[in-house]
């Protein structure tokens, strides 16, 4: 067994991001520009922006938090959206989830500037990516494509085996793996809460990525010997044991699975840190107009 060491990646990425931000400050006299825009006190997404916002400061990115409280109507946070649109400022915009009950948050990423979404969410980088066209990424998926190339993992004609079909992670990540391109050839099946004998499908991986949101839901006898193995899920239970008072846990049973895994990645240490350079590599990418070089002056 071989760890898919998400924090060696991250940081590699980490110092070749910050050297072409760099270069692009020299050659046109600003920083890539990313807002987050947060709603509420919610704790996991107070990190989760906290950290985002680190992260761009370390590779030499101006980052902008705008924060309203949970109150705040549907139209205020639309509004605002519209006018970050329209700041030629700004390279990112990121709207953090969960949102309050009151605010559809499919409206909100519907009106995001496709150009400047750097999250990938949008209907129209969704498409794009199932096309194979130049788009924004999900940050997720995004994040695991690099770590498979950054490990030499050869995907193509191989049986990829995506647990969870959520728009963030699952079903994008189902057509990244599916899509003519490195990493990417696999055949894919993409299981859920409704799929009858998961075990029968999870036993057949030769890739196994599993983002359901269930601790510890895979286990040995899920899998086979050989397998790679993607865990998406960052389950938080409280803790007495460490310093932050929880602990994080896994999509899969790490201690039991990894001795029959080729490559797998832990948690935490895998994906998580891997999402934020899917993040900082969108927002560069819109920077430069690698994706919509239309926007260009």
């Amino acid at each position: 067994m071989q760890l898919l060491d998400g924090k060696y990646v991250s940081e590699k990425l980490k110092v070749e991001i910050a050297e072409q931000a760099s270069e692009y400050l020299q050659r046109t006299g600003r920083k890539p520009h990313l807002v987050a825009v947060l709603v509420g006190h919610d704790g996991g997404s107070e990190i989760y922006v906290a950290s985002k916002m680190r992260n761009c400061e370390k590779v030499g990115f101006k980052s902008t938090l705008v924060r309203y409280e949970n109150d705040v109507t549907e139209k205020e946070l639309l509004a605002k959206v519209a006018e970050l649109n329209r700041d030629a400022d700004i390279d990112g915009i990121i709207v953090q989830l969960p949102l309050p009950k009151h605010i559809d948050p499919e409206k909100v990423t519907e009106h995001i500037d496709h150009r400047k979404d750097v999250d990938g969410f949008h209907p129209v980088n969704l498409g794009r990516m199932q096309r194979n066209l130049p788009s924004f990424i999900p940050a997720t998926p995004y994040g695991i494509t690099m770590m498979l190339k950054e490990y030499g993992i050869e995907t193509a004609g191989k049986h990829c085996v995506v647990v969870g079909r959520s728009n963030i992670v699952g079903s994008p990540m189902s057509i990244l793996m599916a899509r003519n391109a490195q990493p990417g050839n696999c055949t894919v099946t993409i299981c859920h809460s409704r799929t009858p004998d998961i075990k029968k499908f999870t036993l057949d991986a030769d890739i196994l990525i599993v983002a359901i949101g269930k601790k510890n839901f895979i286990t040995a006898d899920m899998v086979k010997d050989g397998v790679v193995i993607i865990d998406v899920g960052m389950n938080r239970e409280t803790s007495t044991l460490t310093k932050s008072g929880y602990k994080l846990y896994g999509d899969v049973d790490f201690e039991s699975v990894a001795p029959k895994a080729a490559w797998i990645t832990p948690v935490p240490g895998g994906v998580g840190l891997m999402t934020i350079i899917g993040l900082l590599k969108n927002t560069l990418s819109s920077a430069n107009r690698d994706v919509y070089p239309e926007l260009a002056t």
